[in-house]
């Protein structure tokens, strides 16, 4: 976890930490979207394993929201989201099958292959 520098925050004692590599990505999606746009990291009953990770644009905050900012990037997660991913990192990973975002999550008891699912 040493290339963690930016957004890092205790919530309640929930922590939500993003990549440089990740960070880097954000910045570069951002850049084509609206003034104000933020990346949405959600979790959801889904996927092959339990839990799914998801990820997209909002421009809302909502009061259940939490705001985690740095590098001129804005990340959201909304509260129950936050519960499940406490101590998680969200990496960006580049390799021969394809680039992707990618959460490692401590609380996941088990995950799928591509990062994007888990179970708890």
């Amino acid at each position: 976890m040493s290339d963690i520098f930016a957004i890092e925050r205790a919530t309640n004692e929930r922590q939500f930490q993003v990549s440089e590599n990740a960070c880097r990505r954000i910045s570069k999606l951002l850049s084509d979207e609206p003034a104000g746009t933020m990346l949405r990291v959600t979790v959801s009953g889904g996927g092959c394993s339990g839990y799914q990770y998801g990820f997209g644009f909002d421009t809302e905050i909502t009061a259940d929201d939490h705001k985690f900012d740095a590098n001129g990037i804005t990340v959201v997660v909304d509260d129950v989201s936050l519960d499940l991913l406490s101590g998680s990192e969200l990496d960006f990973v580049e390799d021969l099958i394809g680039a992707s975002f990618q959460v490692k999550n401590p609380n996941a008891t088990s995950s799928c292959g591509c990062g994007a699912s888990s179970s708890v």
